[in-house]
């Protein structure tokens, strides 16, 4: 019998990994000024939508250059709200790079330090259910998913994500931000901090610390049909529109129809939204006060 050979996984191709090189960034920046482009400040938070010009690993890599898109934006949406909405995305790209130049400390502490000593929880098995993508909230885990299938995750999406790790789960937005780095193909380290920190509420310009991204209503809002969410966890492919973000509240003859059960193809909800809203309020007020006492 012959010994079967040894394959070395890394070096398989994935095809859901966007092509690499040059070619593929001209013809990416191209299809998005002829395709989505002039619709990118009402469709780049859409979920279910290809709104986005998916440019980021080419600006990361270098094969596009910052100034190569800015001109090539300007001159085709000039002056259009959704030139303005594109152009402000480079700028604040521009504005990562500047606050990691100005303040390298920030890849190891919050860039606000009322919150270097912030309490977060240790919750290995809170932790792992969102590497995974097993929280049982379907939009935080089509982003673990996605994530995990791509290398790549919408931004949206990245943000809901975030902010559940940080803010429902209260677990160190630090241990998000380096799994982050490992599996994005646009893995960027100014860009990867910053967002994490906003998320967070403890960065430069951040989001309030008392915004706590509801996933049911952020996965309704930019994914109502749910046709995000049924790419990443299959299982709930045939679940209708109306309970695709909140299985848990399908009646069971709607969940035995699309062939769902609960605890097995979907996890219940490890935490419950409303309760962990309240958690992480409360500690975070209890926090801030006694630093402002100090």
């Amino acid at each position: 019998m012959p010994i079967p050979r040894l394959v070395d996984l890394s070096l398989v191709p994935n095809p859901k990994v966007q092509p690499g090189g040059e070619r593929a960034a001209q013809g990416r920046l191209l299809a998005f000024l002829r395709g989505p482009g002039p619709r990118y400040a009402k469709q780049r938070d859409r979920l279910d939508l290809a709104g986005t010009s998916r440019l980021s690993a080419d600006l990361k890599f270098g094969t596009l250059s910052i100034r190569q898109v800015f001109s090539a934006i300007r001159k085709a949406l000039g002056g259009t709200e959704s030139g303005r909405a594109f152009e402000n995305e480079l700028l604040w790209r521009e504005f990562a790079h500047s606050i990691l130049w100005d303040r390298p400390d920030v890849l190891h502490q919050p860039f606000r330090a009322e919150f270097a000593d912030f309490p977060w929880r240790t919750d290995e098995a809170g932790w792992q259910a969102w590497v995974e993508g097993a929280t049982g909230y379907p939009v935080v885990d089509a982003a673990a998913r996605q994530l995990l299938a791509e290398g790549f995750v919408h931004n949206r999406a990245r943000m809901i994500s975030a902010s559940f790790l940080a803010k429902h789960l209260m677990i160190d937005y630090k241990r998000g931000e380096v799994h982050y780095l490992e599996w994005l193909t646009d893995g960027d380290w100014a860009q990867n901090n910053m967002g994490w920190q906003w998320c967070a509420g403890c960065g430069c310009d951040a989001q309030p610390y008392f915004r706590v991204m509801n996933p049911v209503a952020q996965g309704r809002c930019f994914d109502p049909e749910g046709s995000y969410v049924r790419q990443y966890p299959p299982k709930l492919a045939r679940l209708p529109a109306r309970f695709i973000h909140s299985p848990w509240e399908a009646p069971e003859d709607v969940l035995q129809r699309a062939g769902v059960r609960l605890g097995r193809d979907c996890p219940r909800p490890i935490v419950e939204h409303s309760e962990a809203r309240r958690r992480y309020l409360a500690t975070a007020r209890a926090h801030l006060a006694k630093r402002r006492r100090r």
